[in-house]
């Protein structure tokens, strides 16, 4: 494959794939038809994982011989999901050749049976007793399905049927007849002729769709099922889902709808700009998606597609051209003339891959069969009543744009869908309908919010986020769609003076990045700017929303901040602060993680002979073993086992009885063919690293050019062998982490990083990673919450972040504020994507541990030092665990500063005060990590804890 799989599509890969080799293997034992149910979740890569499979069964693996005279046969309901899924494998299936996925055309296909060596492509609708695939005459020899029931009678060994996705999204009569149609292939039809198909491969998002397929039928069911949480692990789809409905009892709301759209689509333009520029990635360029209302009469639409285009030029300030809008009106594919834009028309199929498109519109047939990852904001003119087709769109826009979630910016996590003709009520519909048609197990979180009231807060370290495509070269942005000036959006930075952004070093209190409090040079009386204060007009009066009707809160100016939030985010991110993933299980090997790692540090730079010396140390360990082998004078026998091989029979009457119960044994000459088989298969097992010819360009005999191979033969069939290396693997593995982890922290490369972070987590079931902060989070909007400047994230438009404290929290952060050393603190996210992970051990099992805070306080050598903080109840039974845990990271990261457990206790004056336990303390680790109760620990509390 082109691309990289997933751990948990490498899994489900290759229990898939044993699956369908058991099944083949049963069939042609008993002659009973064999189904493969293949459940996953929507966005789990089902189609990347089928084309895996399918190029293993065409080329093999380490595991299983190839099959090159295979045939694959692809049934969906849609010629659309069809054409997709074809696209894909074409595009990412480097082992399948042009012009082995063959679309079954109705006016050309005609064939005794299905040629060996292709994947063809049926949908049900050329399927039904109207479609000229059913019919003779006409010049046609052969019916589908006579093709079909040749291919089983001829070729049965090699056939493989796979019925896509279960015909999601079809309603009423349609479902009913594509089951109708797909139950054929699965329970055999006699009025058609054909027999079941061997062995069947059915795609579903849920268990229940494909086993109402299937109910009824004999067939073996082998199952093979990817949970949701591989799947939300994986990075692969959107963390969050956010409905936006109008107010209640609003009326005439869809145009307003539209222009929030709109500010939505725009501003994900520019955090993606920001983003792709800094990151050094090509553009991702977003989709806009307006789902239209049919047209009555003879009209194509009864929404004003005019109308939508200028409400979303007026909101944004952008000028299209031609191509960047479309349609994909299925009555039509001629171009639509609105607001002097010539609309063409595209197949849905064609939409993620054509980059000059920015909005589309459409009916309905984008719900099912379509996949455009770019989609990143979407509103529909439908009516509540249309839940059904909303939930089904919410399926095709999950899916991250770079397979991947982005740790920069958690603005670019979210997809949002807007709604005017919905209230509360209906959009729970919508996301039960979701539900239903996922099984319930949706690995994406859906919200719902009206448009005042918003469910997340958007916080940033940067004082403006706002860039013009002049700042980010070679990055297409949104401003690129006009030339006229006055309308593109336009730079928005709010950078203090640099004189203000620098502290003299004579200044004894002077911290590097940190800020004094100078008066704003403009101001005469150096009066703070409240952070609720509003912005006004010329006139005096306030400016207001124009949709929300809101007062706009003035940003408070960057110049009265105490600190440099990005220098402080920046010594974060470089101090190789440890953090945990704690997975329920582990995936990878050792020996594919320890070539992964070796093949990073090469690449950064790090260490750039490391895959040459991890290749050179494998092969030296072959050639160890085959030189133990020679002084043991066994290494000649094992050779001609290898250059020979027996061929065995069995007779049989004509009731398949055993005449005999003896085999026949011949010996055969190995050929230079089988042995470089052999040999290809061995290395396969060695990683497919070329460790077979590193060792044959070092060890190899010029007289026995062969030998070499044998060599590496001898080596991989032997269990000891292949122990040792996997044992090799885990402490070079380790070794390699260990020593380049903070080394690793400070590459200017996200996409090193983010490997880096994938590498360790498929080595073991607690890995350690370091911790990095993004520039953007996104938090829970929080109805009366406090005002916090001192957040190291703050809201860009207020400077401030508004967070709802319970009551230890609030007091904690109190008592850290009158530090004079206090500079800022974090507020640390339970099981949030970017959150510092602690693990720790509580009834035999690993759990993860989430500490409260990260306080930052001023050091005079290293400019900051990084605080734990953790309130917690000691009537939770996790106390123990948890501060063992805290104090084993204590032990692991002496570069922190306090790393402290904090209750609530009396004073020597009586009085309730926070009482502390710092695990920084070794004295206070050794004890706590000799408690074996929670007793002992209180214990511990009485006699070492303080009061700050």
């Amino acid at each position: 494959m082109k691309v990289e799989l997933f751990p948990f599509q490498k899994r489900a890969l290759a229990d898939i794939r044993m699956k369908t080799a058991e099944a083949m293997g049963s069939y042609h034992r008993t002659h009973a038809p064999q189904v493969i149910s293949f459940t996953a979740p929507t966005g789990a890569g089902k189609t990347i994982i089928m084309a895996s499979l399918i190029e293993s069964i065409f080329t093999g693996n380490d595991s299983f011989v190839e099959q090159p005279n295979a045939i694959v046969i692809w049934l969906s309901d849609s010629p659309q999901l069809n054409e997709q899924s074809k696209q894909k494998i074409d595009a990412k299936a480097d082992r399948i050749r042009l012009g082995q996925c063959v679309t079954v055309n109705e006016d050309s296909f005609d064939k005794e049976t299905f040629e060996d060596g292709h994947i063809y492509f049926l949908n049900t609708q050329k399927l039904s007793t109207s479609s000229k695939l059913t019919k003779q005459g006409d010049g046609r020899t052969y019916t589908i399905w006579q093709t079909l029931e040749n291919t089983v009678d001829q070729k049965s060994d090699r056939l493989y049927f796979i019925i896509d996705e279960a015909h999601r999204g079809i309603q009423g009569r349609e479902a009913g007849k594509a089951t109708t149609i797909m139950q054929k292939f699965i329970k055999g039809s006699s009025s058609d002729g054909i027999p079941p198909m061997p062995v069947v491969i059915g795609m579903s998002a849920t268990t229940d769709r494909f086993n109402k397929l299937v109910e009824g039928t004999s067939s073996t069911i082998h199952k093979v099922i990817v949970t949701a949480e591989d799947v939300r692990a994986s990075g692969l789809l959107k963390d969050r889902i956010i409905i936006t409905y109008p107010e209640e009892d609003a009326v005439n709301n869809d145009m307003a709808i539209l222009q929030a759209a709109a500010d939505d689509w725009k501003e994900k333009w520019e955090h993606w700009t920001l983003y792709c520029s800094e990151q050094h990635y090509a553009y991702v360029n977003p989709v806009f998606i307006v789902q239209v209302l049919n047209g009555t009469g003879k009209k194509l639409t009864d929404t004003d597609l005019a109308d939508c285009l200028v409400k979303i030029q007026d909101r944004t300030g952008f000028k299209f051209e031609d191509g960047q809008v479309v349609h994909t009106f299925g009555q039509t594919t001629s171009a639509i003339p609105a607001n002097g834009l010539e609309i063409r028309y595209v197949e849905p199929s064609r939409i993620a891959d054509d980059r000059n498109i920015r909005v589309v519109f459409f009916k309905e047939n984008l719900s099912t069969g379509w996949d455009c990852p770019r989609a990143e904001t979407m509103m529909s003119f439908k009516r509540a009543n249309d839940a059904t087709y909303i939930a089904q769109l919410l399926g095709r826009m999950v899916r991250t744009p770079m397979q991947k979630h982005i740790q920069v910016d958690e603005v670019l996590n979210d997809v949002h869908l807007y709604l005017p003709y919905f209230n509360e009520d209906t959009v729970k519909d919508v996301v039960k309908a979701f539900q239903d048609s996922e099984g319930g197990t949706i690995p994406t979180d859906i919200y719902g919010e009206s448009l005042s009231g918003k469910r997340f807060d958007t916080l940033t370290v940067k004082t403006s986020r706002k860039k013009t495509h002049s700042d980010c070269p070679g990055q297409l942005t949104m401003t690129t769609f006009s030339e006229d000036s006055e309308t593109a959006p336009q730079s928005s930075n709010h950078e203090a003076p640099e004189e203000i952004q620098k502290s003299t070093p004579a200044n004894p209190e002077y911290v590097p990045g940190l800020i004094q409090h100078v008066p704003h040079p403009e101001s005469q009386n150096a009066a703070e700017v409240a952070p609720n204060e509003h912005i006004t007009q010329a006139n005096g009066e306030e400016l207001k929303d124009e949709i929300t009707g809101d007062q706009i809160p003035q940003r408070q100016d960057t110049t009265d901040e105490l600190f440099d939030r990005e220098a402080v985010m920046k010594f974060i991110n470089d101090a190789g602060l440890l953090s945990y993933n704690v997975r329920s299980l582990r995936i990878n090997d050792y020996l594919k993680s320890l070539y992964k790692m070796a093949h990073l540090l090469t690449m950064s730079g790090l260490y750039r002979t490391a895959i040459r010396d991890i290749q050179t140390e494998i092969a030296q360990m072959i050639h160890e073993y085959v030189e133990n082998l020679k002084a043991k004078g066994i290494y000649e026998n094992l050779v001609l086992q290898v250059m020979q091989f027996k061929l065995a029979t069995q007779i049989f009457d004509a009731f398949g009885e055993t005449v005999d119960n003896y085999f026949v044994h011949d010996l055969f000459t190995t050929t230079d063919t089988d042995i470089d088989r052999q040999f290809r298969i061995a290395d396969a097992k060695l990683g497919n690293e070329g460790i077979g010819m590193v060792y044959g360009n070092k060890y190899m005999d010029a007289d026995n050019p062969d030998g070499f191979k044998i060599d590496v033969i001898l080596f991989v069939a032997d269990d000891e062998c292949m122990n040792k290396l996997h044992q090799y693997a885990e402490t070079r593995f380790h070794g390699l982490n260990d020593d380049y982890r903070r080394y690793i922290a400070t590459v200017d490369s996200e996409k090193i990083r983010r490997q880096y972070d994938s590498i360790v987590s498929d080595g073991d079931l607690v890995s350690k990673h370091n911790f990095r902060l993004p520039e953007t989070i996104q938090i829970p909007h929080e109805d009366g919450g406090k005002e916090y400047s001192n957040h190291l994230f703050v809201s860009d438009n207020t400077g401030v972040a508004t967070l709802k404290l319970n009551t230890w929290e609030s007091g904690v952060i109190e008592e850290e504020e009158k530090r004079s050393d206090f500079v800022c603190w974090i507020r640390n996210p339970s099981r949030g994507s970017w959150a510092l992970c602690i693990p720790y051990e509580m009834d035999g099992e690993t759990k993860p541990a989430f500490p409260d805070f990260l306080v930052i306080r001023k050091d005079e050598r290293l400019g900051y030092v990084i605080d734990i903080l953790e309130p917690h109840n000691p009537d939770y039974k996790d106390n123990l665990g948890k501060a063992k845990g805290f104090a084993e990271y204590a032990r692991q990261n002496p570069g922190v500063g306090r790393i402290q457990l904090i209750r609530m206790g009396k004073d020597p004056a009586g009085k309730n005060r926070f009482k502390r336990l710092d695990m920084s303390k070794s004295a206070i680790r050794d004890k706590v990590s000799h408690a074996m109760t929670n007793d002992e620990l209180d214990h511990i509390f009485d006699t070492d804890g303080f009061f700050a």
